[in-house]
């Protein structure tokens, strides 16, 4: 039975705390109707990896996984030599929330916290930070990960994204970003996934749905070219390609709600 409207309180301790978007539910029970392939090879998997090409605006390599961390830590392992070292802002999931996985995933590899406001790094301070290339004693410089929106709910700008794509670029790192709120930055920034990703020098991105109303999937979409030859991830199959595939629109209410609770504390 289903409680009243007026028993329900809010809670903003995190946004997994919500219910299951009632799309992504449909979703999932008729992706539970009959029989399906493992590892893939279903045809939802594959109807999500043209979806997915489709609103990038550009052929990717997509993994559906269960879980953010398990995408991020995966990811980079495919990314990062086990000597590698990967500039992270200090309040980065991959660094405080995610129990040392991108370190073990990678064998070895280390994330180099950095320091910057709202939770966010810049160019200039990931391009002062790389040091060591070449030198036998040091990790080598090999990833910047970013997380998209960040820890304090602030984003990334294509402007900003690019200038840190630019660093990579010059000292020849992985640009990869932690996408687990990436839907709400898009309704924030009012731009395409195409041009917050790829289009201003991501390299891989970690797309997030359980933080948008699944009840647990994460994708890694990728540049197929750069990981096709490095990664050979078990894909979890249909019921978590089901929840990637839901409701494109889920974002919107929660940047609705975020503004009205921001206008209402600064009225205050």
């Amino acid at each position: 039975m289903t409680a009243p409207a007026a028993e329900f309180a809010a809670n903003f301790a995190s946004d997994n705390v919500s219910g299951v978007c009632p799309e992504i539910l449909e979703a999932i029970a008729r992706a539970n109707a009959g029989p399906a392939m493992p590892y893939g090879e279903d045809e939802i998997t594959r109807r999500l990896e043209a979806q997915v090409a489709e609103i990038f605006e550009h052929e990717v390599a997509v993994f559906p996984l269960a879980t953010g961390s398990a995408a991020n830590s995966l990811a980079l392992s495919a990314l990062v030599p086990r000597y590698g070292a990967i500039y992270c802002h200090r309040e980065a999931h991959v660094n405080v929330d995610e129990c040392g996985a991108p370190e073990f995933f990678t064998g070895g590899a280390k994330l180099v916290p950095l320091e910057g406001p709202h939770a966010k790094i810049d160019a200039a301070t990931v391009a002062a930070a790389v040091s060591g290339a070449g030198v036998v004693h040091h990790v080598q410089p090999a990833a910047i990960s970013i997380t998209q929106a960040s820890e304090q709910g602030t984003v990334y700008t294509p402007q900003e994204v690019a200038a840190l794509a630019a660093v990579a670029r010059e000292h020849r790192l992985v640009l990869h970003m932690d996408g687990a709120r990436f839907a709400n930055a898009l309704a924030r920034l009012g731009c395409t996934p195409a041009e917050a990703s790829w289009k201003a020098g991501v390299d891989v991105l970690t797309l997030g749905a359980t933080k948008n109303g699944a009840l647990a999937a994460e994708a890694g979409a990728k540049d197929a070219a750069l990981l096709a030859r490095q990664l050979l991830i078990l894909k979890e199959g249909a019921i978590v390609a089901a929840q990637v595939e839901g409701d494109h629109q889920a974002a919107e209410p929660a940047k609705a709600a975020a503004t009205t609770l921001l206008d209402n504390a600064l009225a205050h």
